[in-house]
C-alpha cells in the first residue's frame, strides 16, 4: 500500500520508540488493568459466571472513562455497551467412570490423569459407552483436494477412534500439507468435526507435547471444565458424543497389548497409503452425567465514529475470558487468573481506546471489542463475525491482540501464523518506522493462525491478523525471548500460575501498542482496503462483496 502510512510514519518519527513514555499509553495504566482483571476476585473470568459480570462491568466502565461511545446491541435510543452472545454450556456432573480392556485386563483411568474428556456438546444429559471397539485412524484427515483419506471407508459407528494431533507433515517438515506449518487439518478442532462427519462414537486425540505445542497440564485444564458452543439446530452434525484426549504413554501401552507398534504405525500414518487399524482386544468404556443449558455471554463494544466515512471501520479485538475455576494445581490453586492470557490484551485494548479518543477523530470509525469465549473455541468472535453489528463488507480490517509483552523491549514483532494478506505487509512497514523488524511466526507448526479470534473474521473474508510480541529482546536477544516464551508455555499457559507480577516490565508492551495504534490509525485515515493475496483460502469470500467498497 503506497503512501498509506505516511502520516503514521511521521508520527512515529516524532514519538519513535519513546512512545512508551507518552501518557496516552502509560505502562502504569496497563499494569493496573491487568492486576484488576486477573485478580482472584474475578475468578478466572469464565463466561456465564460471576467473573463475567465483573469483567464486563469493568471493561465497559473503562471504555466509557477512556472516552469511547457504546457500540453494542441497538436499544430504543442509542446502543448498549455489549452484544449478547447466546451460547450452549455443557458441564460434566459428578464422577467420571473410565475403563479400558486390553490384553485380557481391565484398567480404570481417572479424568485429568490418563484421559481428559470434554463434556459432550450434543445435548445429552448422560453418556454411557460400554466396551466400544477402538480404531487407530492416523491423523484423521479427509482432504480430497490433496488426494488424502485416512479413513478408507472404515465404518466408525459405535466405535472410538484414536487420532494423532497435527498434520502428517509435522514429523518430517515436508509432504502434502505445506511442511512444518500447521494447516487446519492439524487442529484438534478439525479432528472432532471429522469425527461427527464419520459417524464415530468418539474421537480421542493422542497427546504428544511437540505436535500439540503444549504439555498435558494445558490439555487437562482446558478440557475438563465447562465447555461452550454456539446454539446449533443439529449439534450432532459437528460433535460426536465423545471428544477427549489421551496421554501418549497410555496410547503406547494399548497398542502394545493389541500386538501393535505405535511408532511404526505413526510413521505409516504420514503416508496417503495408511489404512485404519483396529486395536484387537481393546475396548473403551465411560459413564457420567452432563448438565446442558443455554446461557447468554457478552462481547463488550466501544466505538469512535469517523468524521468522513463513519460506515467504514477498523476493529481492534482482544478476548476478555479465561478458564474460570477448575482443577487445582500442585499448590491447590483452582483459579485460572489468565494475566498474560488475556488480561494483558484487554488492558492494551482499553489504552488503545484512550489514545484514539484523545487524538483527532479519524476519517473512518474505530471499534474496540473485548470478545467472550475465545478459550471455548473463538465463540464470541465467531458470533460477531456471523452476526455483525456493522456490515463486514465495509469493515476495513481486524487487528487482534492475544497476550502481550511483559518482559521488556524487543527488537522485532510478529503475528500468529501467516495468512497471506497485505495487512501483514502494512504491519511490517509500521514496525520498521518504529525501529523494529518483522519475524515470521516462530512456531508455525503450532497452528497459531487458527487459535486466535482474528481467524473468525478471516473465515468470513475480512482481512485480519493477530499481533504478537517479538522474541529478539533488547536484553538477551533471541535466546532470552525464546526461553521466556517456552517457560510461559510450560509453567503458566492455561494454568493457575498465569498470575499478575508487579515486577513485569511493560515498556515493550507500551511500545508495541504504539505500533498497533499507528497501523489502525493509518488505515482509518486512508481510502485503502487491505486484501488477501492470490492463493489465500479467504480471498474468495472477501471478493464477493468488493462492489460495496468502491
Amino acid at each position: 500500500m503506497k503512501n498509506l502510512f505516511l502520516g503514521g510514519v511521521a508520527a512515529c518519527v516524532l514519538v519513535g520508540p519513546a512512545f512508551a513514555a507518552d501518557p496516552q499509553i502509560d505502562p502504569a495504566k496497563l499494569s493496573e488493568h491487568i492486576k484488576v482483571l486477573s485478580s482472584d476476585a474475578f475468578e478466572g473470568r469464565g463466561p456465564a459466571t460471576p467473573g463475567e459480570v465483573k469483567s464486563v462491568a469493568y471493561i465497559a466502565s473503562e471504555f466509557k472513562a477512556a472516552g469511547l461511545e457504546p457500540g453494542g446491541d441497538k436499544l430504543k435510543t442509542g446502543r448498549a455497551w455489549t452484544q449478547d452472545v447466546p451460547l450452549a454450556q455443557f458441564q460434566i456432573e459428578g464422577p467420571v467412570a473410565v475403563s479400558v480392556k486390553a490384553g485380557g485386563e481391565t484398567q480404570s483411568w481417572k479424568q485429568g490423569q490418563e484421559v481428559a474428556i470434554r463434556a459432550p456438546q450434543t445435548g445429552i444429559n448422560h453418556l454411557t459407552i460400554k466396551d466400544a471397539p477402538v480404531v487407530f485412524v492416523g491423523y484423521g484427515v479427509k482432504a480430497p483436494e490433496r488426494n488424502w483419506d485416512d479413513f478408507k471407508g472404515v465404518d466408525l459407528h459405535g466405535k472410538i477412534a484414536l487420532v494423532l494431533v497435527n498434520d502428517p507433515d509435522f514429523e518430517t517438515g515436508k509432504g502434502d500439507f505445506g511442511g512444518k506449518a500447521m494447516t487446519y487439518y492439524g487442529r484438534w478442532t478439525y479432528k472432532y468435526e471429522e469425527a461427527a462427519r464419520q459417524g464415530a462414537l468418539g474421537f480421542i486425540v493422542i497427546h504428544e507435547t511437540a505436535p500439540a505445542s503444549y504439555g498435558w497440564n494445558t490439555v487437562k485444564n482446558s478440557n475438563t471444565n465447562a465447555v461452550f458452543d454456539i446454539i446449533r439446530k443439529d449439534p450432532s452434525a459437528v460433535h460426536a458424543p465423545l471428544e477427549a484426549w489421551i496421554q501418549r504413554d497410555q496410547t503406547v501401552d494399548l497398542f502394545k497389548k493389541a500386538g501393535l507398534d505405535f511408532e511404526a504405525l505413526k510413521k505409516e500414518a504420514r503416508t496417503r497409503e495408511f489404512k485404519p487399524v483396529t486395536l484387537n482386544g481393546v475396548t473403551f468404556s465411560t459413564d457420567f452425567a452432563v448438565d446442558a443449558k443455554k446461557v447468554v455471554s457478552h462481547n463488550v463494544v466501544g466505538v469512535l465514529p469517523g468524521t468522513k466515512h463513519p460506515d467504514e471501520r477498523i476493529i481492534y479485538t482482544a478476548h476478555w475470558d479465561h478458564l474460570g475455576v477448575g482443577l487445582p494445581d500442585a499448590r491447590g490453586d483452582r483459579i485460572y487468573n489468565g494475566a498474560v492470557d488475556n488480561a494483558s490484551g484487554v488492558s492494551g485494548l482499553i489504552e488503545l481506546g484512550r489514545a484514539f479518543a484523545r487524538a483527532p477523530r479519524t476519517d473512518r470509525s474505530v471499534m474496540f471489542m473485548a470478545v467472550t469465549a475465545e478459550e471455548k473455541g473463538l465463540l464470541g468472535s465467531e458470533y460477531y463475525a456471523t452476526n455483525p453489528l456493522y456490515p463486514l463488507a465495509t469493515t476495513v480490517a481486524n487487528i487482534n491482540m492475544d497476550g502481550a509483552a511483559v518482559n521488556g523491549l524487543a527488537k522485532d514483532v510478529s503475528t500468529s501464523g501467516d495468512g497471506g494478506l497485505t495487512l501483514q505487509d502494512d504491519l511490517i512497514t509500521v514496525a520498521k518506522a518504529h525501529g523494529r523488524y518483522f519475524t515470521a511466526d516462530a512456531k508455525p507448526e503450532a497452528g497459531g493462525f487458527f487459535r486466535s479470534d482474528h481467524f473468525s473474521f478471516a473465515k468470513q473474508g475480512l482481512p485480519a491478523i493477530s499481533f504478537k510480541s517479538g522474541q529478539d529482546m533488547v536484553n538477551g536477544g533471541v535466546a532470552a525471548g525464546k526461553a521466556a516464551a517456552e517457560a510461559y508455555t510450560r509453567d503458566r499457559y492455561h494454568q493457575p500460575a498465569d498470575e499478575f507480577d508487579p515486577n513485569w516490565d511493560l515498556s515493550g508492551m507500551a511500545q508495541e501498542l504504539a505500533i498497533v495504534y499507528d497501523l489502525g490509525s493509518g488505515l482509518a485515515n486512508s481510502r485503502e482496503w487491505p486484501e488477501w493475496k492470490p492463493g489465500s483460502e479467504f480471498k474468495a469470500a472477501r471478493d464477493t462483496s468488493a462492489a460495496e467498497r468502491k
